[in-house]
């Protein structure tokens, strides 16, 4: 293989194609990312056998070829070449870079080592702007659980019917839902691993839109010169419309901003005991934070548009925060039944977004 390519273009694609990679790997040759010339193009491919990051790069191809280079070496030359034009020649598994006064020789790996991709059958594919998505990834994957006995928590639901697409996380103490129309008719009901969505976020741009291919056990997310492709998880997901109630007893709107910098106040001291428990007092229009510690205690007072009866309910600090932190709206609604039931708030006249935190169980005389 022979190739001349451009230094700052090369060094954007890699970073991409590394995020693929995964540090736990125990398979020397899933390190390497797979330098491989295609139709006039470099194609850049990085896998860890679950998520698998293919990126094309415009070069000029003298001699064609194949060959695995380690990730973390190749990146690090290639990153700290002066901003010019890059020849690379391989030749019997060595590998030469120069650009200008540099020159570096070192050893890849055979490219039939690398491990290819599974056929993919029965695909259907649909479109999404890829702002949408963006938004959907940040307003859900937070709320998927870190613990791996619960796998199928690990992943955001992906469930397309009647032409909108709804994105649901939950970690069995909170729940986020994001809804997007659609212009297909398919109808599908999948879950993609958390790790995927955060590392295509960190890829995806604000503009135009992808295509959303899926498969029994894949999906596919291409984005022209970048394609992510994973391993969807198994299992049964949460029957989640169960949980959202519609038969609220009370049910405030709150400027966002104020309601989420009283709630980080508060944990502060929260933060000292381990439930990080906050207390809210919702009454005559009132929201009143409470917290307290060993060390101390805090008040905080907002005011707010109420509609219900009063209401005493208390919520782990971190949870509250992290969903008022996924709307974009000034204001957000707030809708409780009691204080042993969860609240569910939402951008004010926005139900394209949902957000369930359960509250935490204290005796009526504790707050």
């Amino acid at each position: 293989m022979r190739i001349q390519v451009n230094q700052n273009t090369l060094a954007n694609h890699i970073n991409i194609v590394q995020k693929g990679i995964s540090s736990r790997t125990t398979m020397q040759i899933l390190d390497g990312i797979l330098l491989n010339t295609i139709n006039g193009k470099l194609k850049l491919t990085a896998t860890d056998l679950e998520i698998r990051i293919e990126s094309n790069i415009e070069c000029n191809i003298m001699e064609e070829g194949a060959i695995v280079v380690n990730s973390r070496i190749f990146g690090d030359i290639i990153k700290k070449l002066p901003n010019s034009t890059i020849n690379i020649t391989v030749k019997d598994n060595n590998i030469n870079i120069v650009c200008e006064n540099s020159e570096f020789n070192i050893l890849g790996s055979p490219a039939y080592e690398y491990p290819e991709l599974p056929a993919i059958i029965n695909q259907s594919s649909f479109n999404i702007p890829k702002d949408l998505l963006k938004s959907a990834i940040k307003q859900t994957v937070f709320a998927t659980t870190q613990d791996e006995t619960r796998p199928i928590l690990t992943g955001v639901l992906l469930e397309i019917s009647e032409g909108i697409a709804s994105f649901v996380a939950l970690d069995g103490y909170r729940l986020a839902l994001r809804s997007i129309p659609i212009n297909d008719n398919i109808n599908t009901k999948i879950v993609i691993p958390g790790r995927v969505l955060n590392e295509l976020n960190k890829i995806l741009d604000d503009e135009d839109e992808l295509t959303i291919t899926t498969a029994p056990g894949h999906i596919i997310f291409n984005m022209g010169d970048t394609i992510v492709s994973s391993r969807l998880l198994e299992g049964q997901f949460l029957n989640y419309r169960d949980i959202i109630r519609k038969d609220h007893k009370t049910s405030i709107v709150v400027n966002r901003k104020e309601l989420q910098d009283s709630l980080e106040r508060a944990s502060l001291l929260a933060k000292e005991e381990k439930a990080n428990l906050v207390k809210l007092n919702i009454v005559d229009n009132k929201v009143i934070i409470k917290s307290n510690s060993e060390i101390g205690n805090v008040h905080e007072e907002i005011n707010s548009v109420q509609n219900g009866d009063n209401i005493n309910i208390a919520f782990n600090s971190k949870y509250i925060i992290d969903g008022i932190k996924a709307i974009d709206s000034e204001e957000i609604e707030l809708h409780f039944v009691d204080r042993l039931n969860p609240c569910i708030m939402n951008p004010v006249g926005d139900e394209n977004y949902i957000y369930l935190v359960l509250p935490v169980r204290l005796a009526q005389d504790d707050y």
